[in-house]
């Protein structure tokens, strides 16, 4: 694959946050606290008192304050400890004034607080009582967080308290809630601070932030420092250069930084930080030449870290032969052998239950062994039970055994519709008779022949193209073009402001990877990675610059069934 223009340059304008990262000095936060009645609204507690704090780069924009009548006695032991009596909140407004006016102060901010779970329930609950439209709001929570940060020898809990005098803070918290929230913004930015010389500058990061990444982990994020901020592949490896895990982003740095900063659910990812002494980074102009480029080093690599795509040769064929009494078998590998192939199927069962299905309607041999073209042998079993036409023993002539052969043929390579419709005839009759389970078991064959069939054609439409030029204008409203020979990717490039669009496509194709066509249905690519090239072209918004041969399905093709047997036949069938 090759590219025209410098691939970070091309992207750069086109990052979203989630890749990127929101840098945490340029996001403004709301930390929001409130006093109630109680525990619980679910029994009954109510709101007493709103109070907020909007902060950015440490900056104080706004604070929200006001009491909030909670049309119910305040018990006795709340107003001891809040210090709000039911005199102080007789005239104040309702939640009904109090909420709507809060929501509108904390629009467009991330909401922080002490045990989010707390505050932010009863807002919530208290917006669905009054049909308010709850915003989307993004929720930090400080208890969570110190949690991961403050140890018990700093300090005996994690309660707002014991954390403002941890971190020094300017105010401190007496329940009442402005107070609580000036103080809860002094932990939230001693806990940013803290955590900034942990490697976490983003917001993302904070929120995916935990203490299981190991110290030792996190000291490698400087692996992550020399790799640009585009679109590419991204390679672990260990300290002898071989290649633990590969993946893509469209933003390298940032997404390889979150394995040493984030918390990684994954287990076996973590294990493969602490194995990793070095990050290799490829740029690429799309993000389609980058999944390409992933799908191609994970092949090439076979990454113990990378549980999918480490072995595109381990698939299976349906065959059908090539000699005087043709059969089909399942291969591993396919031949020039002037035979027909359906597939690849992605695992030998499903293979096997295709041929099922197509054994259930087509009477051809099922014996392995070649046979003469005048065969004198005894009947198998399946020729005694009418499933076989039993050349074998010359109960067919070669005419009538090829009829059935061409029917078979057209069946797997264009219409499949004799296979839908005996299939689902027998599926009908079982499911009447409550024979469910022997009707799933056909309609799982069928269903399994229709997918590989429907694969195999679009596949071939694909590959069979010596040259598919396609185009789509992206984001930040640049084109890019793709170049795909037989299947494979051969060029990906974005077209550079002002460019000549003709020219520059033409240096494109004339500059793209020369492909040489093997035999079969994928005879130049992976299976996967031509389909992964065929969603691209399916995707809205993509149009068609050149096309050198004929790109197109059979009208009466087994795509049109495949939502059939999925949908329609399992609430028929099951009991």
């Amino acid at each position: 694959m090759t590219s025209t223009a410098t691939a970070a340059h091309r992207w750069e304008e086109q990052r979203s946050f989630e890749e990127l990262g929101r840098p945490l000095h340029d996001v403004t936060f709301c930390v929001v606290d409130l006093e109630t009645t109680g525990g619980s609204f679910a029994d009954g507690d109510m709101i007493t008192e709103i109070g907020a704090v909007k902060v950015r780069g440490g900056e104080v924009l706004g604070e929200f304050q006001t009491l909030v009548n909670p049309h119910t006695s305040i018990p006795a032991f709340i107003a001891v400890l809040t210090g709000i009596t039911n005199r102080m909140v007789a005239d104040a407004p309702s939640i009904r004034s109090a909420l709507p006016a809060f929501l509108e102060f904390a629009a467009g901010s991330v909401l922080v607080a002490h045990n989010a779970r707390f505050d932010v329930g009863f807002l919530r609950h208290f917006a669905r009582e009054m049909d308010l439209a709850w915003p989307d709001f993004e929720v930090l929570d400080t208890v969570k967080l110190a949690r991961h940060v403050v140890t018990r020898d700093e300090a005996p809990n994690h309660k707002l308290s014991s954390l403002a005098r941890v971190f020094r803070a300017s105010t401190t918290p007496n329940h009442r809630a402005l107070e609580d929230a000036r103080a809860t913004v002094d932990v939230l930015h001693g806990l940013m601070e803290r955590l900034g010389g942990l490697g976490v500058h983003t917001l993302e990061e904070l929120q995916g932030y935990s203490a299981r990444v190991a110290t030792a982990s996190r000291r490698k994020r400087h692996l992550a420092d020399a790799l640009p901020h585009a679109p590419g592949v991204y390679l672990f490896r260990d300290e002898r250069e071989r290649v633990l895990y590969v993946g893509t982003s469209r933003d390298l740095r940032r997404r390889v930084r979150s394995y040493f900063t984030a918390s990684e659910k994954r287990s076996r990812m973590g294990q493969m930080v602490q194995l990793a002494a070095s990050v290799t980074g490829i740029e690429c102009a799309t993000p389609l030449e980058a999944q390409v480029r992933e799908l191609r080093l994970i092949a090439e690599h076979k990454p113990p870290y990378n549980r999918r795509s480490r072995h595109p040769e381990k698939v299976t064929w349906l065959k059908l032969t090539r000699e005087p009494w043709p059969r089909l078998s399942l291969v591993k590998r396919v031949l020039d052998d002037d035979a027909d192939y359906v597939g690849p199927f992605s695992s030998r069962a499903s293979a096997e239950s295709s041929l099922q299905a197509l054994h259930e309607v087509f009477p051809i041999r099922q014996c392995n062994d070649r046979l003469a073209r005048r065969p004198s042998r005894s009947p198998c079993v399946l020729a005694e039970m009418h499933r076989c036409l039993s050349p074998c023993d010359g109960s067919v002539d070669e005419q009538s055994y090829a009829a059935v052969v061409r029917q078979l043929q057209d069946t797997l390579l264009r219409r499949p519709d004799d296979v839908v419709d005996l299939v689902q005839a027998r599926m009908t009759a079982l499911a009447e008779e409550e024979r469910f389970e022997e009707a799933a078991r056909h309609r799982d064959r069928l269903a399994d022949f229709i997918r590989g069939a429907a694969r195999n054609q679009r596949l071939r439409a694909l590959t069979g193209c010596p040259e598919v030029v396609a185009a789509r204008r992206e984001e930040d409203g640049r084109w890019a073009v793709h170049v795909v020979r037989h299947g494979r990717l051969a060029a990906a490039g974005t077209i550079p402001p002002g460019a000549d669009a003709l020219a520059w496509v033409e240096a494109l194709r004339q500059t793209a990877e020369t492909v040489l066509p093997q035999v079969g249905p994928t005879p130049a690519a992976t299976a996967e990675e031509t389909e992964r090239i065929l969603r691209w072209l399916e995707s809205p918004g993509v149009r068609l610059v050149d096309v050198v041969g004929e790109w197109t399905c059979p009208v009466q093709g087994a795509a049109r069934h495949v939502g059939l047997t999925v949908r329609t036949t399992l609430p028929r069938l099951d009991p």
